[in-house]
Parts: structure tokens; C-alpha cells; sequence
């Protein structure tokens, strides 16, 4: 199936977006826009239907997956020498995305590209994201990570905090007798392939799902947002592109592999990344690529690539603070250089941990431009593109997890 599902995928991304733009009152507007806007939905439905399912099973995935990556370790040695070289790159990368986008989007100032009449336009009607923002302390942030009620962990779609579980649960049965921890293990095995049978069903949906998706995208976006935009689309996809560059340097240092055999090998996971825009819906297929494609050990893949979805977020990262300093730009703001680092930092922070679902960078976002006095409102003026980039920036995000995981095998040394 996973032969033919990267052509289908691609089928259903053209034939949505033809249909989108015939829909689109800003492209060539075939049906009235009122119309046009009532049937979005209906048209999406099934790429909704696709991403809830796999919101469904996400939890228990991530929990089962983590739990059989500790275990499989059979050593606390080797466990160690994964986790102490494998936060401190996912930090790193996260840097390195972070400063290419503060200095790709400062040296081709795209702010200076959109007209006042665009500017004027903007509208206060997405004052409500500030809504969802809590002003919490970084304190309080570590505590939270501890999933003391896992029901309200749940609620807020905190899967940082079942990864932390599942590393409490997979390190503790590490350490108990093989007749103590064989029932709790079998028992994450049979999550794990029921998880697996239910990703399998929703996998067949796929390309149906990526057409109704993009045509929904392409119904809203159309052509005005896009155009009036298009110096920061631009700026952001070539920041994105450099930090794929530094990903094939890791992966031909840590593997010897080309970048062209590299892309070829992991094609299906970027098209399904780009297509959903979601980390958690594509995990199953990077582990399944890892393994297959990839020859990386499920020691490695079950703990790196779950893990990885969740905090290794480096083209999140880099969006993140290419839209912050576009905005800083719009309205005028000089930053010092004291204030680029906050920025870079605050951004590193604040990628770490969200949620891998479409659409809540724009929420982060609004965290980061509270800290250097941008206006809420200026949201309003990225958000018509945002899907479009998110779509982009999920698509490295993947790939960050994949070349992670090669790096990983190539530092633990594991055939």
C-alpha cells in the first residue's frame, strides 16, 4: 500500500487544489462565494474525519511506542547514552533553526515588501487567540510536564506530558525482574498493534483526505492572501530550505547517504506531513520508514520519533521567529541584539512541547509577540497564509525526526 500511497497522495493534492482555486471566490470563482464557503466543509470532511482518527490513537501510539523503545534497549546503559546525547541535539538543531531565521528574514526584510494599504486592512478579529494564552511561569511549565491527572493532560492535549509518562513506565520496567514487567509489556504491545490497525484504516482514507484538505485550504486562501504575502512566503520557505540543507549535511555525516537517496527514501513521510500539516498523523509512518527504509533500530525509532514529535520542532521554530521579526518590521520595531537572543530563546521554549496538530503555531506565535511589544492584531495579517506554511514547516519538521534518528544510530553505534 505504502508503494502506491505516495502517488495517490499526490493525485489528491492536484486534483484539490484545481478544485479549490475553480471554488475560490479570489481565484476563479466558478460558484457563488457563499456557496463556495458552505461547501469547504463538506469537501473537507473526510480529510477531518482522517485527522481525528489518528487524534484518537495518537495517545496510546506515543505511550506503546515509547514504552517498547525503552524496553527494547534491554540495558539502562544504553538508555543513558541515548537520552544524554538526544535532548542536547534536539536543543541544538532547535538553535541553529532559530538563528537561521532571524538572520534569513533580517537580510531580506520582507516587511518592506507589503503595501500600507495591506497593513491598514488588518483586523482585530483575531484578538481571540490572546484568549487561549496563560500567563505561566517557566516553573510552573516544568512541574506541568509531570502528568499528575493524565485525564486533564488529555484535555488540554498535552501529549509532552505521556511521553514523560511513558519514559517513567519504560524505565521503571527496565529495572524490575523480566516475570514482573512481561504483563505490562505484552500489554503495550497489543496498544501498540492495535494503535497500528487503526493508523492502517485511516491510511486508506489518505488521499481522500488530502484532497478535501487542500481543496478547503485552497477555497480560503485563493489567490489575494497569497500574492499580497508573497515576499514572507518566500522568506520563510527559503529559511525552511537551509535548515533541510543542514539536515542532509547531518544525515551524509552520520550516514554516508546522499541527500537525493535520503529525500527519495523518506518521499511518502514528507507528502503525508505536508498534506495534514500534523507531526502526530505522520508518526507512524516516520517509524515505519525508520525502520525499513532507514535500518534504524526500533530502540531507536520508537523512543527518537515520538519523542521527537512532540518537542523536536525545528521548523516550527524557525517559522516562529521569521514571522515575529516580519512582524517587527510591519510595525516598525528595532530590536537590539540583546533583544534577538530573548527572541531566539523565548522561540526555542516555546517550540518545545506543542501540540504536533494543524494550526497552533498561530497560538505560540502570539506568545512570542507579547514578549517584544508586537501587536496581537498583527496576527490577523499572517493568518491567511499561515495553513500553507504550516504545511511547509510539518513537512521539516519530520524530516528533523527522521535525521535525528540517524544521527542517533550512528553516535550509539547500534547495527
Amino acid at each position: 500500500m505504502l508503494k502506491k500511497l505516495w502517488f495517490k497522495v499526490i493525485v489528491g493534492m492536484i486534483l484539490g487544489l484545481i478544485l479549490g482555486l475553480f471554488l475560490s471566490p479570489s481565484a476563479f470563482a466558478m460558484v457563488d462565494e457563499k456557496l463556495s464557503f458552505m461547501l469547504a466543509p463538506w469537501i473537507a470532511l473526510i480529510g477531518n474525519i482522517f485527522l481525528a482518527l489518528i487524534k484518537m490513537i495518537v495517545i496510546p501510539l506515543v505511550v506503546s511506542s515509547i514504552i517498547l523503545g525503552i524496553v527494547s534497549a534491554q540495558s539502562v546503559e544504553t538508555l543513558k547514552k541515548l537520552g544524554f546525547f538526544i535532548f542536547p541535539y534536539f536543543i541544538l538543531t532547535t538553535l541553529v533553526a532559530v538563528f537561521l531565521g532571524i538572520i534569513n528574514t533580517t537580510i531580506i526584510n520582507p516587511g518592506s515588501y507589503v503595501s500600507k494599504e495591506v497593513i491598514s486592512q488588518m483586523s482585530v478579529a483575531n484578538t481571540q487567540v490572546a484568549k487561549t494564552i496563560q500567563n505561566i511561569s517557566i516553573p510552573d511549565m516544568i512541574v506541568d510536564l509531570i502528568p499528575v491527572s493524565v485525564a486533564k493532560a488529555e484535555l488540554a492535549g498535552n501529549i509532552l506530558a505521556f511521553v514523560v509518562l511513558a519514559i517513567f513506565v519504560g524505565v521503571a520496567l527496565l529495572n524490575l525482574k523480566e516475570e514482573e514487567s512481561k504483563p505490562l509489556v505484552d500489554l503495550s504491545k497489543s496498544i501498540q498493534a492495535f494503535s497500528m490497525k487503526i493508523v492502517e484504516w485511516a491510511m486508506k482514507l489518505a488521499p481522500y483526505a488530502v484532497f478535501g484538505l487542500i481543496c478547503n485550504i485552497t477555497i480560503k486562501i485563493g489567490f489575494q492572501a497569497i500574492s499580497s504575502m508573497f515576499m514572507y512566503i518566500l522568506t520563510v520557505l527559503f529559511g525552511l530550505i537551509l535548515l533541510l540543507c543542514f539536515y542532509l549535511i547531518i544525515v551524509y555525516l552520520s550516514s554516508n547517504m546522499k541527500p537525493f537517496q535520503f529525500l527519495g527514501k523518506i518521499k511518502e513521510v514528507q507528502l503525508m506531513a505536508f498534506s495534514t500539516s500534523s507531526s502526530a498523523a505522520v508518526m507512524p509512518l516516520s517509524i515505519n520508514t525508520a525502520e525499513t527504509k532507514l535500518n534504524i533500530p526500533p530502540t531507536i525509532s520508537k523512543f527518537v520519533i515520538p519523542l521527537g514529535a512532540t518537542i523536536n520542532m525545528d521548523g516550527t521554530a524557525l517559522y516562529q521567529v521569521s514571522a515575529a521579526v516580519f512582524l517587527t518590521q510591519i510595525f516598525g520595531i528595532d530590536l537590539s541584539f540583546f533583544e534577538l537572543v530573548i527572541l531566539a530563546l523565548t522561540t526555542v521554549g516555546a517550540s518545545i512541547g506543542t501540540p504536533s496538530t494543524p494550526g497552533v503555531g498561530i497560538v505560540i506565535l502570539a506568545t512570542i509577540l507579547q514578549s517584544i511589544g508586537v501587536p496581537l492584531e498583527g496576527i490577523a495579517l499572517i493568518l491567511g497564509v499561515d495553513r500553507i506554511l504550516d504545511m511547509c514547516r510539518t513537512t521539516i519538521n519530520v524530516t528533523g525526526d527522521l535525521t535525528a534518528s540517524l544521527f542517533m544510530k550512528r553516535v550509539l553505534g547500534i547495527k
